[in-house]
């Protein structure tokens, strides 16, 4: 009967496991989604403080004439973005993907102008920091392109 009962038991523990990981791909996924769509709630507030804190120290952030590294430089090169009492562009995630280890993940989605048109798509690789917070590490929007490319 020990044999069983020790089956028993490891069979439960491997069902449980493969539960608990089934639960925390979906529950990461709604975290960056979370933390992407408070980090673009910055712009719309104008709370370029709120926006820094969403930077990862080492991040690097490509501009249209520049790359800009770490938080200092990121929060420095927004900062005119932050002027004036209308943002002007916004973005929200549309998808978002967790690596395995939960500890990256990728959020893209669209960026639109202050008249709500479509500017451009948005892609960010967020960091999961010892602290338990999403930070973003790498970001990079683009035109609209093309969009007969296939998948």
């Amino acid at each position: 009967m020990r044999p069983t009962l020790v089956m028993t038991i490891a069979l439960a523990a491997a069902l449980s496991a493969a539960g608990a990981g089934a639960k925390t791909k979906p529950d990461l996924k709604s975290q960056v989604f979370a933390a992407e769509s408070s980090f673009a709630a910055t712009m719309a507030a104008r709370d370029l403080k709120a926006f820094a804190a969403y930077v990862a120290p080492d991040a690097v952030f490509f501009g249209h004439h520049r790359v800009m590294r770490g938080n200092e430089a990121v929060v420095e090169g927004w900062k005119p973005l932050f002027d004036g009492p209308k943002a002007p562009f916004s973005w929200r995630p549309e998808v978002v993907e967790v690596l395995e280890s939960g500890k990256l993940a990728h959020s893209s989605g669209p960026v639109t102008g202050a008249d709500g048109k479509l500017i451009g798509t948005f892609n960010s690789v967020w960091r999961l920091e010892p602290d338990g917070r999403w930070r973003v590490v790498f970001d990079k929007g683009c035109s609209v392109c093309d969009s007969t490319r296939p998948d």
